[in-house]
């Protein structure tokens, strides 16, 4: 998304120098959101963008693998050879954090190799991560087949993945050490009525449970637990994909992200930096945010080409926005709570549609919405502004949300 959304912008804003995007997957580019819903079950054979590339004239060199930048010779290595550049756009996203090695967020204490299958699948018969579409095409006879499934990782992208499974009429279980579903992402009293929404579903979810070994056709979990398994789908975040970039100079973050500034520009000249693979300083928010979300992958490339062309230069700090399918219920979260003081619900957490507002100081800073598409509608307009609310007005669910402004 972002590489192509960097090339389209380009165009669209009137630059008329060569553009080439490279890209490692031999398909043509896609989109990543139907991959772990139509894609997946089998309702659609692609996501390929609606993009006319030869008429943009836009080159693609797709199957080519970046394995290096030389920013001294404005140069990007490749096994076909070097290519030059006068400026470039590293777009390169994110890949999946793998279950073996050290522990981590998925608590898997027994290494496992998860090399072969172009770096996608586990070593073990049956171990899939999902994040390409090769990867959606190995799962989708998983699925039509009926498996029975185990998901290690309770957060956004194995509770889509469980819902997919779920509605394929598999057996699913979902395993997760952290003693709620997205622990990582919400506040504990935000996200613990949403363990309910799995049993709902006919979903297990095993919560404070972590992955000992996997067997062909098992999962042990540390307490002794086997679980049968006919496929184990690993969805425990995913991290920046830089790690060739390791020599240019480029300035990395904790996460090996790299660190753009407010024009989405790298360390050193002629690069930016946009999407997944990097996080860049908001000063609404007063720190740097790393977004691993598709609507930054869509904005950021908007203000790579208007700093690129250099006309009307441009500071990117956007109210960060993203949505989720689960269990049917459309989840949909703007802004950023992390500095919030205060949380305001708006209706039943055990009810079909409720929303939470965070306020700093005041002013609503992020906003939550179950099936409530006008509160988030709302809410990221009044987030934009910096709109002050009043809470006891905030708290009515029955009031639009931006009549409670103070």
């Amino acid at each position: 998304m972002a590489g192509v959304q960097t090339a389209v912008a380009l165009r669209e804003q009137g630059f008329t120098g060569t553009v080439t995007l490279i890209g490692a997957e031999p398909h043509q580019p896609y989109d990543r959101p139907p991959l772990s819903k139509a894609v997946l079950l089998g309702k659609a054979e692609g996501s390929a963008f609606d993009v006319d590339f030869e008429a943009l004239g836009v080159t693609l060199e797709l199957g080519r693998e970046v394995t290096g930048l030389r920013p001294d010779d404005h140069e990007l290595d490749t096994a076909e050879g070097p290519v030059p550049y006068d400026v470039l756009v590293v777009a390169t996203g994110a890949e999946p954090v793998r279950l073996p090695g050290t522990e981590g967020p998925c608590g898997v204490r027994e290494a496992q190799s998860v090399e072969g299958g172009g770096g996608r699948r586990a070593g073990v018969p049956g171990v899939h991560l999902l994040r390409t579409l090769d990867d959606a095409e190995r799962l989708r006879p998983v699925l039509a087949e009926q498996h029975d499934v185990v998901v290690v990782g309770a957060g956004w992208i194995g509770a889509e993945f469980a819902t997919a499974a779920r509605e394929a009429g598999c057996k699913v279980t979902v395993v997760e050490a952290a003693e709620r579903p997205l622990a990582g992402a919400l506040p504990a009293e935000i996200a613990a009525p949403m363990a309910a929404w799995y049993a709902d579903a006919g979903a297990q979810l095993r919560t404070r449970a972590r992955v000992e070994r996997i067997e062909p056709g098992v999962v042990v979990l540390d307490d002794g637990t086997r679980l049968p398994a006919g496929a184990v789908v690993v969805g425990i975040g995913a991290r920046p994909a830089t790690r060739w970039l390791a020599g240019s100079g480029i300035e990395l973050g904790v996460h090996r992200e790299v660190l753009a500034d407010e024009r989405l520009r790298t360390s050193v000249p002629d690069v930016y930096a946009v999407g997944d693979c990097s996080s860049f300083p908001s000063a609404r928010y007063g720190e740097r945010l790393m977004v691993h979300h598709w609507d930054n992958a869509l904005q950021g490339p908007r203000t790579v080409a208007a700093n690129i062309i250099g006309e009307t230069p441009a500071v990117y700090d956007p109210v960060p926005y993203f949505w989720s399918e689960q269990f049917g219920r459309f989840v949909q979260y703007a802004g950023h709570h992390q500095s919030a003081d205060t949380a305001v619900w708006r209706g039943d957490p055990a009810g079909a549609a409720w929303s939470v507002c965070w306020l700093r100081e005041g002013a609503l800073v992020a906003v939550l919405a179950v099936g409530k598409p006008r509160d988030l509608a709302q809410g990221r307009k009044l987030i934009e502004a910096g709109t002050v609310l009043n809470p006891e007005q905030l708290a009515d669910p029955a009031r639009p949300l931006k009549s409670a402004v103070a």
